[in-house]
């Protein structure tokens, strides 16, 4: 069953002449224990498309499902008590705070949000995982930019979301370390049964996907496993 869905979404950016269409009759579904990519480039219109499953911009027109609630028919207080206990997010700004510590950054997700997050053991296991368990007494300043994005991760999958929606999660990372990441997700989705929903334009984790979407001009389509194929090669 699926605990997202887009259904015939579109989005204008602009007016007149001047109008966008970055979305186009876009529909999507996600489910449980789903790794799901959506590749493209650069201004094919995947940031929106993320921001718009988890609430964050609203579309045009279309409808958009979070665990069977109509999110347009939520009041905003409502859409950002979804947002806290189903979804969670990377992206592209990492959004740290720049005066906490990474340790800090942590204990900031247990205030908000105090109950359903990782276990103590749970959090040590993530931060391994990622290769940060040595950067939690720094500051965002002092890392470089893969290890921002390392903790940017641990910070949303710490929250335990049952969706976890993610932007170019590997787009300062190197080779290794886009398979570490890649490995989580699928673990994610597979063991601990999470709807994982990455974008991105980084074919190296086509690999560890469910299914593969791509992204062009605004429209969204599902690539079978030829397309998926001359695509990696």
């Amino acid at each position: 069953m699926a605990v997202i869905e887009l259904k015939n979404i579109n989005k204008y950016f602009g007016s007149g002449t001047s109008r966008v269409h970055v979305l186009s009759d876009v529909d999507f579904s996600a489910e449980k224990g789903q790794l799901i990519l959506v590749i493209g480039p650069s201004g094919s219109g995947k940031s929106t498309f993320l921001t718009i499953a988890g609430g964050l911009q609203t579309p045009s027109s279309g409808d958009v499902i979070v665990e069977n609630q109509s999110v347009d028919q939520l009041s905003k207080k409502q859409r950002d008590k979804l947002r806290l206990n189903h979804v969670g997010f990377v992206l592209q700004s990492y959004s740290l705070v720049p005066y906490l510590k990474v340790k800090e950054q942590l204990e900031f997700v247990r205030k908000v949000k105090p109950k359903g997050n990782l276990s103590d053991s749970e959090l040590k296991d993530l931060l391994a995982q990622l290769g940060i368990t040595d950067l939690v007494n720094k500051y965002p300043g002092q890392l470089s930019g893969g290890q921002t994005q390392r903790v940017a991760i641990a910070r949303a999958l710490y929250a335990n979301p049952e969706i976890v929606l993610a932007d170019e999660p590997t787009a300062a990372l190197d080779s290794a370390r886009v398979v570490e990441v890649g490995k989580l997700f699928k673990e994610l989705a597979d063991t601990r049964k999470k709807a994982v929903v990455v974008v991105t334009h980084d074919t190296r984790l086509m690999e560890f996907a469910d299914k593969t979407y791509e992204i062009m001009d605004g429209k969204l389509h599902l690539k079978n496993t030829a397309e998926m194929g001359q695509t990696s090669k």
